[in-house]
């Protein structure tokens, strides 16, 4: 069984009404979408049908005005002959189509009013339609985002978290066994003795010397030769 029994059902539908009362909100959108978009095909064809219809009463129209006018013409034709009676007679015929085509009038006058009301509809429709597509984006949008935070809260509340630290925690205890290890290679090299020590600082000096005199050289040499 649908949701709505009827367009003006539709028309005057309180989605926020519907959805609140919902167990499944984004089932309920789509379906109130599928029933609308039934409605609406249903309504188009109704005023399909209405067109084709004045179409053809108009069309029977156009005839019984011509078939007046022959009736008229034969009734001037049999008064000019002096037949009255005939002229009577054709006047008769030509009273009947002008009754069945004011008749055909009035009835493309309902029809009138019933493609304009249907017109209506149509408009009042899709107004709907587009507000419940609106409404089924922002319930998509809604569940996504509370899919997406329940799955962010279970990964933080959860075993996997633990588990990646404890894998951060295995991978820092072997950078400290590497570390260890390299520091373990300098343990026990001999110290250096005072007397190397003291030759060390004295190599260095005997360097800085050797610079200094080169340094004096070059710029003796350049005094000359300016």
């Amino acid at each position: 069984m649908g949701i709505f029994s009827r367009t003006r059902d539709i028309i005057a539908a309180n989605f926020t009404d519907l959805l609140d009362k919902a167990e499944d909100p984004a089932k309920m959108i789509r379906m109130i979408i599928m029933e609308m978009e039934e409605t609406l095909v249903e309504v188009r064809a109704s005023a399909a049908r209405t067109i084709a219809d004045q179409k053809e009463m108009r069309r029977q129209i156009g005839k019984l005005e011509k078939l007046q006018e022959s009736w008229t013409e034969k009734a001037e034709l049999a008064l000019s002959k002096d037949r009255e009676d005939l002229a009577k007679a054709a006047l008769v015929e030509k009273q009947k189509a002008g009754d069945m085509a004011e008749s055909l009038k009035a009835e493309v006058a309902v029809l009138d009013d019933a493609l304009r009301a249907s017109e209506a509809d149509i408009a009042k429709l899709q107004a709907k339609l587009r507000e419940a597509r609106t409404r089924q984006n922002a319930i998509v949008s809604r569940l996504e985002s509370a899919h997406n935070r329940a799955r962010m809260r279970e990964m933080y509340a959860g075993t996997k978290v633990d588990e990646a630290f404890s894998r951060f925690d295995i991978l820092e205890r072997r950078v400290d066994f590497a570390e260890g290890r390299a520091d373990a290679l300098s343990l026990g090299s001999p110290a250096k003795t005072l007397e190397e020590e003291i030759a060390e600082l004295q190599a260095s000096d005997q360097v800085e010397a050797e610079l200094e005199a080169l340094k004096a050289k070059r710029a003796g040499n350049q005094s000359q030769e300016g």
